[in-house]
């Protein structure tokens, strides 16, 4: 499920104005123009770059991933989530001043309404903060019975399968969430294409201008687990066994099976995803890899991924290293799904990096306590390196000026 992308478009837009925002994005709001000086990293947000366009997603995968290994997460790292929350229920990617309330100008979206609700309800403890924004993603929920990034705006594949993942997380039931005569299921199924040529079984991000379906990778994974009803995790619904295979999809299972069977054709010849950009050579795009790793698991076809797997043993930390919390969430969780161990994942502890991008995790949960000889890492607070992050948004903006996007690559 990818809100890395959109963040990154986000910020890029930002900085560049609205004029030169990407197709993708055509039908968005303009994002607010970006802050002269970046906002100061608060107190309990784990990273150590700008928050903008991603602090409180980065949170909700950390807090899930440090939940899904057995650890406590911090109490100061929680309430800074939960304190996010506008009083309608939604949450914007960063409210600098939370204090503030929000208004019109405040820019909420379903991806980080959604994923706060997966985190959150995971934790437990937070009825309160969960049953709001559930009610609010509900009350935007399009005609079609899918989602888009933003309130108002067309449904994609990749908000309606997190959206669908939080309702699942929250209790509900995404078959009975039902907009316009359509469940989320329901517009899964319009972003799947046919079990024919080089694309069989993948998803769309959305329909192109002509209504034509164009395979993506990253919505694909997105769409696996939300068809499964599966949150950003994942699940696995059957034991592993027999090779995914691409079948007409009449149901969401068999769409996300399909989708599993597009994954695993890359997966298992490369080892991984690929992006491409403009004037550049294709590199490895370890982000969707982790999340294709996830999507196989939870179609019972994890055998499927042991390439991926072995490739992001190999290369993951370096990756996470320079993209923060968020990736080493997106490890963890991966090496969860697939059957590792992320304190020994390629001989690096991946629980022990991620705690060190922010306050410690209070303790081990009683109910799941880590395994003999583990230790609890305390963790440590970030430098703050607003350079780089400074950069890193530059160089995204320059790549959207150069890339005539191919609906979320």
């Amino acid at each position: 499920m990818n809100v890395r992308r959109a963040a990154a478009v986000l910020a890029a837009a930002a900085v560049l104005g609205a004029a030169a925002a990407p197709a993708a994005f055509a039908d968005d709001p303009a994002p607010a123009a970006s802050p002269s000086t970046p906002p100061e990293i608060p107190a309990g947000l784990h990273g150590s770059t700008d928050p903008t366009y991603d602090g409180v997603w980065r949170q909700s995968l950390t807090l899930l991933a440090q939940d899904t290994v057995g650890l406590k997460p911090s109490a100061q790292a929680v309430g800074w989530l939960t304190g996010q929350q506008c009083a309608d229920g939604s949450f914007a990617a960063f409210r600098p001043d939370p204090s503030k309330a929000c208004d019109p100008k405040t820019m909420v979206d379903s991806n980080s309404t959604a994923a706060a609700v997966q985190a959150l309800a995971a934790l437990g403890g937070h009825d309160d903060v969960v049953g709001k924004a559930v009610d609010w993603l509900v009350s935007v929920q399009n005609e079609d019975g899918g989602w888009g990034y933003n309130p108002g705006t067309p449904s994609d594949a990749n908000s309606t399968s997190v959206v669908t993942g939080a309702l699942v997380a929250a209790g509900r039931k995404p078959a009975e969430t039902v907009k316009g005569g359509k469940s989320p299921l329901d517009a899964l199924l319009t972003f799947a294409l046919p079990c024919k040529g080089k694309d069989a079984g993948a998803f769309a991000y959305q329909p192109d201008k002509s209504g034509k379906l164009l395979a993506n990778a990253d919505a694909t994974a997105a769409a696996v687990l939300g068809s499964l009803g599966a949150g950003l995790g994942g699940k696995p619904m059957k034991p592993a066994g027999s090779a995914a295979e691409c079948a007409e999809a009449t149901t969401p299972e068999q769409a996300a099976e399909n989708g599993a069977a597009y994954l695993a054709g890359p997966l298992s010849k490369d080892g991984h995803l690929t992006s491409v950009l403009p004037g550049a050579d294709p590199q490895p795009d370890l982000g969707n890899t982790a999340d294709a790793v996830i999507a196989l698991a939870s179609t019972g076809h994890a055998e499927q991924a042991e390439k991926a797997v072995a490739h992001l043993r190999d290369n993951g930390v370096a990756w996470a290293k320079q993209t923060g919390p968020a990736a080493y969430a997106q490890l963890i969780l991966a090496a969860r799904a697939s059957g590792e161990d992320p304190r020994d994942f390629g001989g690096q502890d991946l629980v022990k990096q991620l705690n060190a991008t922010g306050p410690a995790p209070q303790a081990v949960k009683a109910e799941d306590p880590v395994e003999p000889g583990k230790q609890v890492d305390a963790g440590v607070s970030p430098a703050v390196w607003w350079a780089g992050g400074a950069v890193l948004v530059l160089l995204v903006a320059a790549a959207v000026l150069l890339t005539v996007r191919k609906r979320r690559p």
